[in-house]
């Protein structure tokens, strides 16, 4: 058994698996991989609960597969968040430094941090995270560490992640009725982004395209902050039923053809060639031209592609990204996808990794799991930010009682 006080869970209820990943922290608090547990996902649409009773189902396999391989009992999770009602944008608060030397405290900071969060929101939605990207003093941008300097405004820029709070809260009672708790929520694209990227590529500018089973998560960041997120109902379900109607064929029958034959260009040794699709007894039912199939692909994810580069330059970002797209997710795993990607976004497109944390090496090298991955590093991060902030609040009393001691002696 393990020392649960380390133990971090990150559970994604996606479109096509439910998938729980079981992290152990190490002595310098990085998360290794210790238990993996997955299930096919059904009551799942477009990344959202649609029937509790199919997913609770199938929501305790994966989290009984988990707590065998990783020994132990999963009492609480980081629990990914996606759907098209979440929605990313950029905020500046700004608060006057009101002492008499002008000289910025951690005061000021907080104080700027919460204007900064007081946004105006529709009536039913709720702030997912609130993201600092950097801060600004008397017009001086690309502040890091504001405090100690002298300024008489601060300003500070929040990358803000929103959604529907009733629809985040389906997913989050279905959980806690499992008597399992929920140390927080996060947004699938971000667990995402932490799981692939290092802190080099953040700093050069990188784009992250998680392409899912119902849903297409993406997150900009640039100088190693997030400055633009988004999803798109769109993922691996659309592919297949594009090929069902194209194809006129059962969604099964597209399914399978999509994973066999697919591909997201269309390949000069497939141009005329069809396939015979045969029936229980082995008889041929239909033919399908390989190279049509491809085009339904290869059109359908270039519209995807196009879709956000669009935004990306509209929100001026595309010449930040110096380290690249990343392409993860199970449904990324479309032959000539990175190709087909560096058409549409003319820079360089990889496949992204999960290489900063150890572990199970079957689940870091799959796509697939990359949200999971991510949300089980947030977690152990979350958990080492709770535990270093005490040790400041202690040493600041004492340097504080020290100080007062020391004006008592003269």
């Amino acid at each position: 058994m393990f020392d649960e006080s380390n133990i971090v869970v990150g559970l994604e209820i996606g479109t096509s698996k439910i998938c729980v990943v079981v992290g152990e922290e190490n002595a310098e608090g990085a998360p290794n991989i210790i238990g993996l547990g997955q299930s096919l996902s059904n009551g799942v649409r477009k990344g959202e609960i649609c029937d509790q009773e199919k997913v609770e189902h199938e929501l305790r396999l994966a989290i009984s597969e988990a707590e065998q391989m990783a020994d132990v009992e999963i009492r609480s999770v980081y629990l990914g968040v996606t759907g098209g009602h979440i929605r990313g944008f950029n905020n500046r608060g700004k608060h006057p430094v009101v002492t008499a030397d002008r000289e910025i405290s951690e005061d000021d900071v907080q104080d700027v941090i919460k204007n900064a969060k007081a946004i105006n929101l529709p009536s039913e939605n709720t702030v997912i995270h609130a993201v600092r990207q950097n801060f600004c003093v008397d017009g001086q941008d690309g502040v890091m560490k504001p405090v100690g300097m002298l300024g008489s405004w601060l300003e500070v820029d929040m990358h803000v992640v929103h959604g529907h709070a009733n629809r985040l809260q389906n997913a989050i009672r279905l959980v806690k009725g499992m008597q399992v708790e929920v140390d927080d929520v996060v947004f699938n694209g971000l667990a995402s982004s932490l799981a692939v990227l290092n802190n080099e590529q953040k700093e050069l500018g990188a784009l992250v395209i998680d392409i899912g089973g119902g849903t297409t998560e993406y997150v900009v960041y640039v100088e190693g902050g997030i400055r633009h997120s988004g999803v798109l109902a769109v993922g691996g379900d659309h592919l297949s039923n594009d090929l069902g109607h194209g194809l006129k064929l059962p969604l099964s029958r597209a399914e399978k053809l999509k994973r066999d034959n697919g591909s997201a260009l269309v390949k000069e040794e497939n141009r005329g060639q069809t396939l015979s699709l045969l029936n229980e007894f082995g008889l041929a039912v239909k033919t399908v031209n390989v190279e049509y199939l491809q085009r339904i692909m290869s059109l359908r994810l270039e519209e995807l592609f196009e879709i956000i580069a669009q935004e990306l330059e509209q929100a001026g970002l595309t010449n930040y990204l110096r380290a690249g797209v990343f392409l993860t997710g199970g449904s990324s795993r479309v032959p000539d996808i990175e190709k087909l990607a560096e058409r549409i976004f003319q820079m360089n497109v990889t496949h992204g990794h999960a290489d900063s944390v150890g572990g199970i090496t079957a689940a870091l090298d799959q796509p697939e799991f990359a949200t999971a991955i991510g949300l089980v590093k947030y977690g152990a991060l979350k958990k080492r930010q709770r535990v270093q902030r005490p040790n400041l609040t202690t040493g600041l009393k004492n340097m504080t009682n020290m100080v007062g001691r020391l004006l008592q002696r003269s």
